[in-house]
């Protein structure tokens, strides 16, 4: 299997390779306010809007992993209290049950 991926990201490298190497003409990219950016090549404007694309992207999955992180540790939190609490030891009041927490 784990030739099986290399071999995959070697036809995807290769791939993109050539669809680079293709796409080596310049182009004129305007912005806002009339400035304007002459013979850029097309690989690098296309490269740039990817790039952007995937930090934008990235950024918008910080707040759901935020929450999972957030609700695994109450969980362990809450394991770490049950196994206490059947153990026989002094249970441990939840953080949870004294302030709750935000709803986030």
């Amino acid at each position: 299997m784990r030739y099986f991926v290399w071999a995959l990201r070697l036809l995807v490298f290769i791939a993109v390779l050539m669809f680079a190497l293709k796409n080596t003409d310049p182009v004129v990219v305007k912005f806002y306010a009339d400035y304007v950016v002459q013979d850029v090549p097309l690989i690098v404007v296309m490269l740039a809007a990817f790039v952007l694309g995937t930090l934008f992207g990235l950024l918008l999955t910080v707040p759901a992993a935020m929450r999972r992180r957030r609700e695994a540790m109450r969980l362990r939190r809450e394991v770490e209290r049950l196994q206490a609490a059947a153990n026989g030891a002094q249970p441990v009041v939840a953080p949870e049950a004294i302030a709750p927490m935000s709803p986030l």
